[in-house]
């Protein structure tokens, strides 16, 4: 498989010297000669990003990483930000704050009316319900001092600017209570199946040194919730599968949302495809390249396009997104997996970094694999 190159675009504005400082570090971990030289850094950043959690406003941890130089340096505090948004001050009783990424795949119902804008309203009608689930089937290691919200929130409401004001509920001065968030409506699209990322953010209890988060697996109450979350977010005339992660704390919730979205969306799009062209011109050939789009958060994606011969159309294509903290490698082998579950013989990777439009259409590129010398 060729090397794909990596589209993202990367600031060059001057950071803070605050900002500037913790990259330096970064940089400095990531090229230690010894694990040792590489630790200390390291207990400096986590450090210094612990006082960005505790900080009352969320502006300079957001700078921070909107000013990474690069892939490696973002990636290297992300990671640390997870640690430190997970470490424990000693003996003292804290509360977890969580969330369940979950991913919702909805259309309307066949023979429902479209209307103007069908959306689902984003509010759990019982989320004590879907608690109560979770308790029953021992969920966050059996802890049963947990609420969880009844909003269905997006990715924007759990970003680093957020994060001090979500975190600072660990300081516990009574029972755990739902954190009030604003909820995200799911607007649909007629005529095909969507997906859309959202979360239920929670907040537990349990005796210091316990981790609550520790088992990602949702055996046992994995199906219960799925059926649960789908009865409550669907409306009349919509259909809705509605898929739970197990609950992360958040920094963590964000990325694997995200990327659970991001499979599942290239998951309906090739099967969709798949059944199209194997019902009218045969097997496609698939080509995966990267391109960068002016307008999109890191200013660059990964593009996935079906087509055959004996197509004389436009291929299909996925718009693939890439976001700041994913290795771009990663993103490919999803996408090569996924094509290879799907029995795709003819997979091309395309090297380089391509443009976001076709000169001669002005449509988004897209590439075709008999086009290709």
């Amino acid at each position: 498989m060729s090397d794909i190159d990596d589209p993202r675009v990367w600031s060059a504005a001057a950071p803070s010297s605050q900002a500037a400082e913790l990259h330096a570090l970064a940089a400095a971990s990531l090229g230690a000669a010894t694990a040792q030289d590489s630790d200390r850094h390291d207990a400096k950043i986590v450090r210094r990003l612990r006082a960005l959690l505790d900080a009352e406003d969320g502006g300079a941890l957001a700078a921070l990483f909107d000013a990474a130089p690069g892939a490696a340096v973002y990636r290297h505090l992300w990671r640390l930000l997870t640690r430190a948004e997970g470490a424990s001050d000693g003996d003292a009783l804290r509360a977890t704050v969580f969330a369940l990424p979950v991913v919702v795949v909805a259309a309307l119902a066949d023979g429902a009316v479209p209307q103007t804008a069908p959306s689902l309203p984003g509010v759990l009608p019982e989320a004590g319900a879907l608690a109560a689930l979770l308790r029953k089937h021992g969920a966050l290691a059996g802890n049963r001092t947990f609420a969880l919200g009844n909003a269905l929130v997006d990715a924007d409401a759990l970003g680093f600017a957020r994060l001090p004001r979500l975190l600072a509920r660990r300081a516990l001065d009574a029972a755990p209570t739902p954190l009030d968030l604003a909820p995200a409506p799911i607007v649909l699209a007629a005529g095909h199946e969507s997906v859309h990322l959202r979360f239920i953010v929670g907040v537990a209890v349990a005796a210091p040194g316990v981790d609550l988060l520790a088992d990602e697996s949702t055996q046992g109450w994995g199906i219960p919730l799925t059926q649960a979350l789908g009865a409550q977010v669907a409306v009349p005339g919509t259909t809705v599968l509605a898929l739970p992660h197990a609950p992360q704390r958040l920094v963590t919730a964000v990325q694997t949302g995200r990327a659970l979205q991001r499979e599942v969306s290239a998951q309906v799009f090739a099967g969709n495809a798949l059944r199209k062209f194997r019902a009218s011109v045969g097997e496609p050939s698939a080509v995966i390249s990267a391109h960068r789009v002016a307008g999109v958060p890191t200013g660059g994606e990964l593009r996935l396009s079906l087509s055959s011969p004996f197509e004389p159309r436009d291929a299909e294509g996925f718009r693939c997104p890439l976001y700041a903290a994913d290795r771009t490698a990663d993103v490919v082998q999803m996408l090569t997996t996924l094509l290879a579950d799907c029995r795709v013989g003819d997979v091309r990777v395309l090297p380089g970094v391509h443009a976001d439009r076709d000169p001669a259409t002005d449509v988004p590129l897209l590439f075709k694999a008999d086009a290709l010398h």
